[in-house]
């Protein structure tokens, strides 16, 4: 197994499903019907806990509606070091991705300067609307400016790299993250357009880390009623096409996550993630720990 318990440095899973969650709200189809009936669990909203036990820090690679838990989680099950979180990255203006800083501010926990990392265009649209902008001035948060492809040392062992990938960017720029610890790196893009409209090649990416979790919105076109290229991601299906060629190592550091509650990988156990899996890819599940 790939995976470990706890070691010194790791990546730990917090949550899997796209931005509104699982159940989704409003939803009476039967993926969410599944969670009402019992035979689903709640899904939380994608992010990463990136931990290091040695110098008793914590972060977290975005910052979604289901802060509130994962960051207890966090507390709970891998390190209480006295604070909340030591420092927040995140990936872009989407709901899922950074509307989790309001629980930091007045109304809520009333934090002090808690370090979250944002490209400029990020980093502006914090500091120019409203209620984001309060956080800021009351110094409920410190926004730490971060640029494309320049590394952040966070300590001897651990350093976190911006990249930019395309997305749809009304509000901020969009960005996937390398994480590299002593020994291994993980990539983490949550959201993208599509891969070809993508600079790099991601599976020259992913042969250069040790751990992918990547953008697995959408199994199949025609997954949702409304035309799918005015929300493009890539479908599970293309990417394990992109890939079908390579050698089990490379599909094997796939873990798929950000996933849809349309998306019937999104299920504990279906057909169809059977299927995925079958040829050596993976899908992020909650609580699960990877060594750095």
């Amino acid at each position: 197994m790939t995976e470990t318990a706890k070691p010194s440095q790791y990546i730990t899973v917090l949550g899997v499903a796209q931005d509104a969650g699982f159940p989704q709200i409003d939803c009476e189809k039967p993926c969410c019907k599944s969670f009402y009936s019992g035979t689903e669990q709640k899904k939380l909203v994608s992010s990463l806990g990136l931990i290091d036990l040695e110098t008793k820090q914590k972060w977290i690679f975005d910052a979604t509606p289901d802060i509130t838990a994962q960051l207890e989680s966090l507390k709970a099950n891998h390190l209480n070091n006295g604070k909340v979180i030591d420092g927040v990255f995140l990936t872009h203006a989407h709901i899922g991705h950074y509307t989790g800083i309001m629980q930091f501010g007045r109304e809520a926990m009333n934090a002090k300067s808690i370090s979250v990392y944002a490209m400029p265009k990020m980093k502006a649209f914090i500091e120019n609307n409203q209620p984001w902008k309060q956080l800021d001035s009351l110094n409920n948060i410190a926004l730490k400016l971060i640029k494309q492809d320049s590394t952040i040392v966070l300590n001897s062992n651990l350093k976190v790299t911006p990249f930019i990938v395309p997305h749809r960017d009304e509000f901020s720029e969009t960005v996937g993250y390398r994480i590299e610890g002593k020994d291994k790196s993980v990539l983490f893009i949550p959201d993208i357009n599509k891969w070809h409209v993508w600079e790099k090649q991601i599976v020259d990416e992913v042969k250069k880390v040790d751990f992918a979790f990547l953008d697995a919105t959408f199994f199949k076109d025609g997954e949702v009623p409304r035309p799918m290229n005015e929300i493009p991601h890539p479908f599970i299906e293309e990417t394990v096409k992109l890939f079908e060629k390579e050698a089990m190592e490379t599909k094997s550091k796939i873990y798929f996550i950000h996933l849809n509650h349309t998306n019937p990988a999104l299920k504990d156990s279906h057909p169809l993630k059977d299927s995925i899996q079958s040829l050596g890819y993976h899908f992020a599940r909650e609580g699960s720990n990877f060594s750095l």
